[in-house]
């Protein structure tokens, strides 16, 4: 079973890699990948009452997948971040990899998502407000970059709590 000491935290090289896509032949691999990721986020949102997804490199599997949980569990897999608005909004964004640092970032205001599900089935989703930030979020850490990188200046960090 997967715990908050599974997830890689700030400082760890694998958080700055950029990940492999998701081969078809691995399809076999995702719902095992999606169980670790699913209880690693339970587990978050247990401790520190936060977590909406969480991306496959943060438990240290480099392949380019993330998991959401929202009405329902998604699995994004290989994503492309599509038709990125240019209007974009300012908050104070948390990460499971540094559960206690907020750090003030700007992103779009609504994108569209193209990716494969769990089934190998091609899907796209427009998304706009809090689901295209947690989107942007996670795509981020599949190219290495995390919110610290995109800080809007050296005074958009604080501690939570």
């Amino acid at each position: 079973m997967k715990t908050i000491h599974d997830i890689l935290k700030l400082g760890d090289p694998r958080l700055y890699e950029v990940c492999e896509p998701v081969l078809e032949a691995e399809l076999s691999l995702v719902p095992g990948w999606t169980q670790q990721l699913h209880e690693a986020m339970e587990d978050i949102r247990r401790v520190y009452g936060f977590g909406r997804g969480i991306a496959a490199p943060q438990l240290g599997i480099m392949k380019r997948m993330f998991y959401l949980n929202l009405d329902r569990p998604y699995v994004i897999l290989n994503p492309e971040l599509k038709a990125l608005s240019g209007e974009q909004f300012e908050l104070w964004d948390d990460c499971m990899s540094f559960p206690n640092l907020l750090v003030k970032v700007k992103r779009h205001q609504s994108l569209t998502l193209d990716y494969f599900d769990e089934n190998w089935q091609k899907k796209s989703w427009t998304v706009e407000g809090a689901l295209s930030e947690l989107i942007q979020h996670e795509y981020d850490h599949l190219d290495g970059i995390l919110c610290t990188m995109r800080a809007i200046d050296e005074k958009s960090f604080r501690w939570k709590g």
